[in-house]
């Protein structure tokens, strides 16, 4: 008999703190991860969950505060939520040399290979998916894999979708000395990082050094859910990235960029693909 998915339309739950320690990678950066266990009483799942998060969030912001470690912890799984450099609990740097997805790949690697499991369920959102699926298309660990938050730009553009939010005027926008001057479509972005206390200056590097140079999708084993927003515009034509790999399947939910941190079909979506 397997355990009931967690009903998460009634309300958020929280998660408890975690264990969070930090692991210096191969270039001497801090990388700061969050290990929360099992919730006493549930039968305990062997395999653990990693979770990346997006673009100026960080791993409580996107994953613990929202329900989506609550609705996996209740599930038995072990749970690991990895902040990208120059995000949340890890180093910090203005230097973009220092960042891009396909580093922050690396350092998600080294996390998962710290873990010791001989297979992980990986779960991305907005550029914490690119991040997953460069992972995915060379760790054999990955059993299922689930990105949020993007569609055609990852086929198209290699990457996120800079055709609706190009790099350069976001990297501008998170600097810019008057935030009360930038138009609507970067103002919110600007006003959301400085909410949750995120470094302007390392967010802006990782703007300038966003991924493009493609994911070799088709090497992608892990089953695989995508799910986006149906009017997310940075997750345009999601089934695009859906057909794209070999074992994916593409889950559409009311909403907009912001439903990993709203919408409760979102995070309820997530528990059910990983409850086995």
């Amino acid at each position: 008999m397997t355990d009931p998915v967690p009903d998460l339309r009634a309300g958020l739950t929280a998660a408890p703190q975690p264990r969070t320690a930090v692991l210096v990678v191969d270039d001497g950066t801090e990388i700061a991860y969050h290990r929360w266990e099992p919730d006493p009483g549930v039968r305990a799942h062997s395999v653990p969950v990693v979770l990346q998060h997006g673009f100026t969030a960080n791993t409580m912001v996107d994953w613990a505060d929202r329900g989506t470690v609550a609705a996996l912890t209740a599930l038995g799984r072990t749970v690991v939520g990895v902040d990208a450099r120059g995000h949340g609990r890890s180093q910090k740097s203005p230097d973009p040399r220092r960042y891009g997805e396909k580093r922050m790949a690396r350092d998600l690697r080294a996390v998962i290979d710290l873990l010791g499991a001989p297979e992980v369920d990986l779960v991305g959102y907005s550029m914490g998916a690119i991040i997953s699926l460069l992972v995915a298309a060379e760790e054999p660990k990955v059993r299922k894999l689930v990105v949020g938050g993007v569609g055609a730009g990852v086929v198209e553009l290699g990457g996120v979708d800079t055709r609706v939010l190009p790099n350069d005027v976001l990297a501008e926008a998170l600097l810019a000395d008057d935030p009360e001057s930038l138009p609507p479509e970067v103002a919110g972005m600007r006003a959301f990082a400085e909410t949750v206390g995120a470094d302007l200056p390392s967010l802006a590097a990782q703007a300038r050094a966003v991924h493009t140079g493609g994911v070799e999708l088709a090497r992608i084993t892990a089953r695989t859910l995508v799910i986006a927003g149906d009017q997310d515009p940075l997750a345009d034509r999601p089934e695009v990235l859906a057909d794209a790999m070999p074992d994916a399947r593409l889950l559409l939910v009311a909403g907009d960029h912001s439903i990993v941190g709203s919408s409760p079909d979102f995070r309820t979506a997530v528990a059910d693909f990983l409850r086995d």
